[in-house]
């Protein structure tokens, strides 16, 4: 499967009196989200597609066809919205995220480490760089 750079899908954006601004994807079942106002369902539905197209792609999922706006039904609360979002810097956001890990080390040398004030993230991230031979 080829990965596309860019996707544009259309998002359904429902308003209701009191609540967020609701918005779903109809041709991406479960991709969903919301937003205090316009400008922060807009954001949220980006980060929501990138999200969501980077797991069908990294899960190698078929990647459906973008319904075309004129082709979709709406109540009279929802507006349909395009969405675009650029893949390779989601790819790239996603490879470079960082995660938590526990280690466990004697007293004496945890002690002795924040005495002089090292770093624990960095310093594993350099041992482990180091031992894999991947220079940073």
């Amino acid at each position: 499967m080829k990965k596309q750079d860019k996707y544009v899908y259309p998002a359904i954006f429902t308003f209701e009196e009191g609540r967020e601004i609701a918005v779903t994807f109809p041709d991406l079942a479960g991709c969903a989200t919301s937003g205090e106002n316009e400008q922060d369902a807009f954001n949220m539905a980006r980060d929501a597609l990138g999200g969501h197209l980077w797991c069908l792609e990294k899960d190698g999922d078929e990647i459906p066809s973008p319904t075309r706006l004129r082709d979709i039904a709406l109540a009279s609360d929802e507006r349909a919205v395009l969405i675009d979002i650029y893949m390779p810097a989601v790819r790239l956001s996603q490879e470079a995220r960082s995660v938590n890990r526990t280690v466990t080390l004697p007293a004496w040398l945890n002690a002795a480490a924040l005495e002089k004030g090292i770093n624990f993230s960095q310093a594993l991230q350099s041992v482990l760089m180091n031992d894999l031979g991947i220079r940073g």
